[in-house]
């Protein structure tokens, strides 16, 4: 029996869904959580903040609320402040953040719009699953009471080689010689008899 490394080195598949939020008078506040408790990691790459098209032109402010901690004196940290008249849309690069985040609208009416890329890293076991199919065929190969497999062979002999290669030297030839075609072709003009 043959056998095989195994590979230990974590291989992920990334799955991307377009998420967003609203925040506005009445919903002051939105947590962004996942029930996922697997073995799944998950990421909110942040893209853009912008006021909705009715919004009042005052100062609308976006911060992010830490998880409440024992212990932690942790502050909301803004992350936008935008006006209609001023900024109305702010594009966010590099935020990407862990769940559970918390978003608030600390000043202004809203609507405000967040939008971004929810991130999810998968654990990708196909590799393993590979691997066993490998071995399980290795195995399989190995019964000493099962009869031995027909192997294949490829269809081209030597000679039928030569015999290839032959018919493709007449035809070359064949091209290259002139060919006669109609009456009289190659024949010439006879000479005028004489008087």
């Amino acid at each position: 029996m043959a056998s095989t490394a195994s590979n230990t080195s974590k291989v992920e598949k990334t799955v991307s869904l377009i998420w967003g939020c609203e925040l506005s008078e009445q919903n002051k506040t939105f947590e962004f959580k996942v029930s996922d408790e697997g073995k799944t990691e998950h990421q909110l790459a942040l893209r853009t903040i912008c006021l909705g098209d009715k919004v009042k032109d005052e100062f609308h402010i976006v911060e992010i609320v830490p998880p409440e901690q024992e212990g932690s004196d942790a502050k909301p940290v803004p992350i936008a402040t935008l006006k209609p008249s001023i900024l109305p849309m702010a594009t966010m690069v590099g935020i990407e953040l862990a769940p559970p985040v918390t978003f608030r609208l600390k000043c202004g009416s809203g609507p405000v719009f967040i939008s971004g890329q929810h991130v999810a890293l998968e654990d990708d076991y196909s590799w393993a699953e590979e691997e066993v199919e490998e071995e399980v065929e290795e195995e399989e190969d190995e019964d000493p009471e099962s009869p031995p497999k027909a192997v294949k062979r490829p269809a081209a002999s030597k000679k039928a080689g030569q015999a290839k290669k032959k018919k493709m030297d007449e035809e070359s030839s064949e091209e290259d010689s002139p060919v006669k075609k109609g009456k009289g072709a190659g024949r010439g003009r006879k000479p005028a008899a004489k008087k």
